[in-house]
Parts: C-alpha cells; sequence; structure tokens
C-alpha cells in the first residue's frame, strides 16, 4: 500500500453529511487513501459504517485505513490500521494485523524511532501547524517535519493545521503524505478535496 499524496481523515465537526456521503465527495475528487475516524459512535455503528466504507473504496480502488479498532479493521478487510500513542500496542497491533500496514501518530522525533523500530509501515508527524481538529498539543512546525523525515526510514504522513495555502511547503519539507480533515469537511467537501488535488498535479507536473 502506497503513503502518497493526500490521506483524508473523516470528521463531522463541520459538515452535516453522512460518513459515506463525505467519503464518496473526497473519492469522487480524486482522494485514494481514507482514514475512517469516529469518536462518537457506537462499536458496533463504527463496525457497520466501516463494512459499507470497505464496499466504496473498493468501488474507486482506494485504501481504506481504519482508526483505533484493530478487530474492525481485521474483520472489514480494512487495507490497514492507524493508532495514537494511547491506543494498543504496535507489537500487540502487529500480531493481529499480519501483513497489513499499520500507522502510528507520532509528535516527537523518539516517539517517531520508535514506532519504525516496532515496526510501523508509517508515521503520522504533528500537528505541524495549529489545529483544532484533537487537542496533541502545540505545533511541531515544517522545521521538525524535516527533521522526523532525515531521520525515519518509513513514509512520513503530516497532519494538523494543514490547508489550501500551506500544503506545498508541507510537501517541500519532505511529507510523503498530508493528512487533512478540516480543510476539506468544512465547506464544500467535493471542490476542497479536488482543489487540494490539482495542486499537487500542478507541483508535480510543472
Amino acid at each position: 500500500m502506497k503513503i502518497s499524496g493526500i490521506y483524508f481523515i473523516t470528521d463531522r465537526t463541520y459538515c452535516s453529511l453522512s460518513i459515506t456521503e463525505m467519503v464518496t465527495a473526497v473519492l469522487r475528487a480524486g482522494i485514494r487513501i481514507i482514514q475512517y475516524r469516529d469518536k462518537e459512535n457506537s462499536r458496533r455503528g463504527i463496525y457497520e459504517e466501516a463494512l459499507r466504507l470497505r464496499e466504496l473504496t473498493r468501488s474507486f480502488g482506494a485504501a481504506l485505513i481504519i482508526n483505533d479498532h484493530a478487530d474492525i479493521a481485521l474483520s472489514v478487510h480494512a487495507d490497514g490500521l492507524h493508532l495514537g500513542q494511547d491506543d494498543l500496542p504496535l507489537k500487540e497491533a502487529r500480531a493481529l494485523m499480519g501483513g497489513k500496514t499499520i500507522g502510528i501518530s507520532t509528535h516527537s522525533l523518539g516517539q517517531a524511532k520508535e514506532a519504525v523500530t516496532g515496526g510501523a509501515d508509517y508515521i503520522g508527524f504533528g500537528p505541524i501547524f495549529q489545529t483544532a481538529t484533537k487537542d496533541a498539543g502545540s505545533p511541531r512546525g515544517l522545521d521538525n517535519l524535516r527533521l522526523i523525515k532525515q531521520n525515519v526510514s518509513v513514509p512520513v504522513v503530516a497532519i494538523g493545521g494543514i490547508g489550501i495555502d500551506n500544503i506545498i511547503p508541507v510537501f517541500d519539507a519532505g511529507a510523503d503524505a498530508a493528512a487533512i480533515a478540516t480543510g476539506i469537511c468544512r465547506g464544500d467537501i467535493e471542490k476542497n478535496a479536488g482543489l487540494f488535488i490539482r495542486i499537487l498535479i500542478n507541483r508535480y507536473h510543472n
């Protein structure tokens, strides 16, 4: 599974659409990595939503990553699992997930190195900029993103406060992918997602 480009994380904070409608919109716009993150639904509800998203992402040839829940990721045949620092330990997650992709959220060079040593397939690093999506502490900035890239051997997904106006510097600093939630979900989702895609196309073809 290739980790690159725009990595969409579901977020209903600024959106009246259902998760399925939201994901349909970004897939239509061309995004091909979806992380299903849901802190409000019941586990049964998350499982049922994940089943719908698995069918939907498969129809678009897109990857589905489940946040937090290894059992749900396995039961719906998701492509991967994403874990935070307080979730299931990586060693135990790997025993469950086998060869499927596992990503770990990190906020420092030490955490990033530990994740790679432990066998993570990619790391999330941030917040790069100020973000209201979740409380992840103070912004780490682009210099720390460069430092992480220089010291890890797996793809790095930058996250936190990334928008239209600052996404190019994030990739210039070495990010393999940019995780975006609010920057897409606030407003017209399909239009926003398409704009991010066009920005990257222009960057890599000009």
